[in-house]
């Protein structure tokens, strides 16, 4: 068999038709993606206007709301591996039997998380900020929020199924549904308007949950419509199964949250090197996240593409989807990379006032650049891996990566040595850069395409 390395570069570079099928997938997400981003600029804009400290409760508390969901969110990655393949075994009656058990997962896991987590939360909120009155108003905000992990769960099990059986359509229109009736929630709950209480802050997280509960109402209406003829509330899984599938998300989950973990110990890392570091790493970490918005759904297609091969037998076929949706995220990368460093001072002007400020930022932004195609390209590859079914060796790749090279080299760089935020964002395109080497060499050798789910 001959490795990836010896291909010609047409087997790497999709043909029209090939690209149609990653983009169908791929669109949809990048849309809902989009979506969430102009949700989050309009919460931002409705909650300054009630001042600094509502601004500060609900930043702080959403990046903790983050973490504490990032567990659960992982549940997706088992339900998006499982259908994917039952897909191209050609067992369509049972492809949502995955997603059945997702929901009872996210039920069963979400439940409790969010009960324990409520309760956790008015002693651990100082840990995060001194500020009494970001306490006051932080402490409801977060209570509120994750009240909806059950809601979260099931949502990203949704997400998985609809990505593994090619209909992300309906994972857009939910979502674009779900954050238009936040936004209304929002102007009614945070302001008062049409005879509501004016909840401030409160009303924020409100706004926030219930929309996230009617988005999986949403879900349901559209998968008993969809999916009742692929076993959708029909098939049962048994407690066998389930934890067959609860094995197969656990890495995922586990990814997930150590991934966030490592963004907290990121800021905490740079705050120990000053505080202008920190405004400068906020505006980098925004960027990176809207550049990579693109990849994300690229990577997603790539794991519903390869899990239908392997679910068919095609290995080759599997092996040359994940190259296909790679190359097409390094092109991009390169391209936007090219394009963001000769406009790196313009650009932070737009967020950074500051010159001294801008001045820190400019040559990670640029060391950024020239790296973020390859990065891209790891991404997809890592969630190929996933689509394989092999989230264990995903799982390790992340966190060795992360918290063994490029957490502790950090800390050594930039508050110890004296290397600052440049030693540090060097780091980090050596991390991002190592991490897409070893995800192409894990899929050359195609150690992923013998796992069995």
């Amino acid at each position: 068999m001959q490795h990836a390395g010896s291909r010609h570069w047409r087997y790497f570079f999709p043909d029209r038709g090939r690209r149609a099928a990653i983009w169908a997938i791929a669109l949809p997400i990048m849309g809902g993606m989009v979506s969430q981003n102009i949700l989050n600029l309009v919460d931002i804009a409705m909650v300054g206007h009630l001042g600094d400290a509502a601004l500060a409760a609900t930043g702080i508390g959403s990046f903790t709301n983050y973490l504490c969901i990032a567990f659960i969110i992982g549940l997706s990655a088992g339900v998006q591996a499982l259908a994917a393949r039952r897909l191209g075994e050609g067992r369509d009656r049972e492809t949502a039997i995955p997603l059945n058990g997702g929901l009872i997962l996210a039920l069963a896991l979400g439940a409790p998380m969010s009960v324990l987590l409520i309760l956790l939360v008015p002693a651990g909120f100082s840990y995060l900020t001194s500020d009494p009155e970001v306490i006051r108003q932080g402490v409801p905000y977060l209570q509120i929020r994750l009240a909806s992990m059950v809601a979260v769960g099931m949502n990203f099990s949704f997400r998985g199924f609809w990505s593994a059986v090619h209909m992300t359509g309906i994972y857009l229109r939910t979502l674009v549904i779900m954050h238009a009736i936040n936004i209304f929630l929002n102007w009614v709950l945070i302001f008062g308007n049409l005879g509501a209480p004016a909840l401030g802050v409160r009303g924020a997280g409100l706004a926030t949950t219930v929309s996230l509960f009617i988005g999986t109402g949403i879900y349901f209406f559209f998968a008993l419509r969809h999916a009742r003829d692929k076993g959708f509330l029909h098939g049962i899984p048994s407690l066998a199964t389930l934890r067959q599938q609860f094995m197969l998300s656990l890495p995922a989950s586990l990814q997930q949250f150590f991934f966030a973990a490592g963004l907290v110990a990121l800021m905490w890392i740079i705050g120990r090197i000053g505080t202008a570091e920190v405004a400068a790493t906020n505006v980098l970490m925004t960027f990176h996240l809207t550049a990579l918005l693109p990849s994300f759904g690229v990577a997603l297609a790539a794991t519903t593409l390869v899990g239908n091969a392997l679910g068919r037998g095609e290995v080759e076929e599997a092996a040359r989807w994940g190259w296909n949706a790679a190359t097409l995220t390094l092109i991009y990368g390169v391209v936007l990379g090219l394009a963001v460093i000769p406009l790196a001072e313009p650009l932070l002007g737009f967020f950074l006032k500051n010159p001294a400020t801008r001045d820190l930022a400019q040559l990670p932004l640029v060391l950024w650049a020239l790296v973020i195609g390859f990065d891209a390209a790891g991404l997809v590859l890592l969630n190929g891996l996933i689509g394989a079914g092999d989230t264990r060796r995903s799982m390790w790749i992340s966190i060795i990566a992360q918290w063994a090279f490029f957490l502790p080299l950090a800390w050594l760089a930039g508050p110890v040595l004296g290397f600052g935020l440049l030693g540090v964002w060097a780091l980090n395109g050596i991390y991002r850069l190592g991490q897409a080497v070893v995800c192409a060499q894990q899929w050359v050798g195609r150690k992923w395409a013998h796992v069995q789910i």
